[in-house]
């Protein structure tokens, strides 16, 4: 087989997490780049950020896939001295393609809240808001806790297992934790199909006052473990998938974790 190019991996990507999957706001796939461009070196990481490109420059790189995209809304102008204008020019100078796999991994079967849920120990998963064109798809995941626990041990569990250094919780914390509602990233807009499911608690990122009130008054509970601690492991995801994909497709491609983001928020 041929060197791969950035359709070859565009199709293949397709295969694991469809992109008609995506929600129609979003903007998975090609960022930059063009579909003849031979791929023998990628990198994968959460966030098309400075600190990232600044990484992987100078060192061979065809391709950089990422979770967040480039751009989810059209630019005016292509400002070469900020972002993303500044992406863009280090991309087209390195001859590098950037993809992006935003809402379609993460409402994929074997996906990111699939992923999240595994990793803070829920079990018998399903789609919270299911997609119904696809068997096992949608958005967020409700599963249950491996042992019966309150909302404050549950809160510790997840802190220890996603090594979190903070996590917010609003309800009682000694009120028992059955069945576990999760959307990865910024999951507000879910909190009215919480409130309405059996779900005892929502995990999700970026909540505001207001809505945990509304939890509050339904005396339910949630967690917001931030949208870079509900994420930051899509690296691993992205790395596990293509590796065992690019084997299978005989694909000779070295793959490279960038583990060195960080949360943009400093709690004192």
């Amino acid at each position: 087989m041929g060197m791969p190019r950035i359709k070859d991996i565009l199709s293949l990507l397709n295969e694991i997490v469809p992109f008609d999957l995506s929600e129609d706001w979003d903007n998975s796939g090609l960022q930059v780049g063009t579909m003849n461009t031979e791929v023998k070196k990628l990198a994968v990481g959460l966030d098309v950020s400075l600190p990232l490109l600044n990484f992987i420059r100078n060192k061979n790189f065809d391709l950089l896939i990422t979770h967040h995209p480039l751009m989810l809304h059209p630019e005016k102008s292509i400002d070469f001295g900020r972002m993303p204008g500044k992406a863009i020019e280090i991309a087209a100078k390195e001859d590098m393609s950037i993809i992006s796999l935003h809402t379609n991994i993460d409402k994929a079967k074997g996906g990111l809240n699939d992923y999240f849920s595994s990793a803070i120990g829920l079990k018998n998963t399903i789609p919270f808001v299911p997609d119904f064109q696809q068997e096992q798809t949608g958005i967020g995941r409700i599963g249950y806790p491996e042992t019966k626990l309150t909302l404050k041990e549950f809160c510790i569990q997840i802190k220890e297992k996603l090594n979190l250094p903070y996590l917010r919780a609003t309800g009682n914390v000694d009120m028992d934790v059955e069945t576990v509602a999760v959307c990865t990233g910024s999951g507000s807009s879910l909190i009215e199909n919480f409130l309405n499911s059996n779900a005892d608690v929502f995990i999700t990122g970026d909540v505001k006052y207001h809505e945990a009130r509304r939890v509050e008054e339904y005396s339910k509970g949630m967690i917001d473990v931030g949208h870079f601690g509900s994420e930051w492991m899509v690296v691993d995801l992205l790395f596990e998938k293509l590796t065992s994909a690019f084997h299978e497709k005989g694909f000779d491609i070295e793959v490279i974790k960038y583990k060195k983001e960080k949360d943009p928020f400093t709690i004192f």
